[in-house]
């Protein structure tokens, strides 16, 4: 039986597999960043719903990395006093 991490790389090699692990990390390090700003603040999701006008469900899905569409994102982020950002990427040659 294989273990996760070869069964992974094993999967990484695929383009269109790779392609989305990607987006899936990316939107996930976005999540964890502003769960531990808020953690950071000191504030509640309850807090930073208000502050956001949107629900506390809709701030616990934001930090698990559930897809959510990127006003609700700007509304976490503007909450807790962050500010995101669009940068461009460089391409790299993926073996």
């Amino acid at each position: 039986m294989k273990t996760f991490r070869a069964h992974l790389k094993e999967s990484l090699k695929d383009k269109e597999f790779r392609k989305y692990f990607e987006e899936e990390k990316e939107l996930l390090q976005v999540s964890l960043q502003l769960h531990k700003a808020r953690e950071s603040a000191g504030l509640s999701q309850k807090e930073i719903a208000e502050a956001a006008h949107i629900t506390q469900q809709q701030v616990s899905k934001v930090e698990n990395g559930t897809n959510c569409n990127i006003l609700t994102y700007l509304k976490v982020s503007h909450a807790i006093g962050m500010k995101l950002g669009v940068s461009r990427q460089r391409r790299v040659a993926v073996a």
